[in-house]
């Protein structure tokens, strides 16, 4: 398994997909990641075309069972933040 790509990378590589210096790669980075952070934190999701949609999911309280002792606790409800694979990146990876 490759390893995951760290940010300054991904910034080289966008900079050089865009024909742009890393500056601007970087400021377009930052600038999608605080629209994704704002619109999930309020409620809302985000469709990313090509990639997935990034949703927040509420999930109701519930029983949890602590693995090392086996007793059951009370976990109150919460949110997550999900996110769906697009089918388009799916097929170019398993095809």
């Amino acid at each position: 398994m490759a390893k995951p790509l760290t940010k300054t990378q991904l910034i080289a590589t966008l900079a050089e997909e865009m024909d742009s210096d890393k500056k601007s790669a970087s400021t377009a980075l930052d600038a999608i990641i605080a629209v994704i952070t704002r619109e999930v934190s309020a409620g809302g999701a985000v469709t990313l075309p090509g990639v997935g949609k990034i949703m927040c999911r509420e999930r109701p309280e519930r029983m949890v069972r602590n693995p090392a002792t086996g007793e059951q606790i009370h976990k109150d409800a919460d949110k997550v933040v999900k996110m769906t694979i697009a089918k388009a990146l799916k097929d170019s990876v398993n095809g």
